[in-house]
């Protein structure tokens, strides 16, 4: 996975707040992951135009913090997602 690469949510998944365990979750075909707040941060850029490079960029700013230790996590995180069919990328 890339920096330029473009993380969508495929259709049938999609973030919900499950107000019996008062935390966002990651809802799928037979899964829900249970969401932290950074988790929360980077689905909330998943619009299917925005590079992983521009949302490490964009929370870089949020949580300053350097994009050089913002970006690999974020690589992670949706490659771990795209890994459970959670998350779809599109190579750019």
């Amino acid at each position: 996975m890339q920096p330029n690469d473009v993380p969508f949510l495929p259709r049938g998944v999609r973030t919900q707040f499950d107000k019996l365990r008062q935390v966002e979750v990651l809802l799928g075909p037979e899964r829900v992951l249970i969401l932290d707040q950074v988790g929360v941060a980077v689905l909330e850029r998943l619009d299917g135009t925005t590079s992983l490079r521009g949302i490490s960029l964009a929370l870089s700013d949020v949580y300053d913090a350097p994009l050089d230790v913002i970006e690999p996590d974020v690589i992670a995180f949706v490659l771990d997602l795209k890994e459970k069919g959670m998350v779809h990328v599109k190579p750019h």
